[in-house]
């Protein structure tokens, strides 16, 4: 047996004994409050992030790029792994959080500036991506470094997500979809590891957002105001 998978094990180990009596009230039913859809990249710690250890307090999902959108025999709609703590367990909040350079959107951007090749399955993943990041990518000023341009499509994309959701007949008007960016690489005013919100059932704009939301106004921000 791997020895990384041993170590799991052994922490896992630990897991169960500080959190065998924290499931009593969530054994036969779950009504979490938020659902967030995360990249599935190593470096987020998707329970981490909110320093949450509540069994059934956070729904979350997880993949490269933060997508919401899966493809269907009807075309394009909202991901079951999303929908579903909307449609059966009461959820109201939908948080997307993208991540500063995160690896789906630098293989979008190559892919749609200079063509890539990827496997079937990586390629499947992009392609739901590119279609929404095709026109950020044609508005990024000419004189941003490649990261700088990640970092800006990073932004995008989660305003694309947001915008798919706000915008689609399965998310209930009374569901608040909030996108924000999760920073570790010193990109934002504010500590590595801080959440900045972006987008709000679709205002990106921040000084907007601020008057409307006073209670998170330090920590409003964006990149980029396209």
């Amino acid at each position: 047996m791997h020895r990384a998978f041993v170590e799991l094990l052994r922490s896992n180990a630990n897991h169960a004994s500080e959190f065998e009596s924290r499931f009593d009230d969530v054994q036969d039913a779950q009504h979490p409050d938020v659902v967030t859809v995360c990249c599935s990249d190593s470096r987020v710690l998707q329970d981490h992030i909110w320093v949450n250890d509540e069994p059934g307090r956070v729904f979350t999902c997880g993949n490269i790029g933060n997508r919401v959108v899966q493809r269907t025999d009807a075309g394009e709609a909202v991901s079951g792994d999303v929908l579903y703590p909307v449609e059966h367990t009461g959820t109201d909040t939908v948080v997307v959080v993208g991540h500063t350079g995160c690896g789906a959107v630098t293989a979008t951007y190559d892919d749609l500036t200079r063509g890539i090749s990827e496997p079937a399955g990586i390629e499947h993943c992009l392609g739901l991506l590119k279609p929404r990041l095709e026109a950020g990518v044609d508005s990024l000023p000419s004189d941003v470094s490649r990261a700088e341009a990640v970092n800006r499509l990073v932004e995008y994309n989660v305003d694309r997500q947001v915008e798919f959701l706000v915008e689609s007949d399965d998310i209930p008007d009374d569901v608040e979809v909030v996108g924000v960016v999760y920073d570790f690489q010193d990109v934002y005013s504010g500590r590595r590891g801080e959440v900045h919100v972006i987008n709000v059932d679709g205002e990106t704009d921040v000084e907007t957002l601020r008057d409307e939301h006073p209670e998170i106004d330090s920590r409003i921000e964006r990149l980029w105001e396209y």
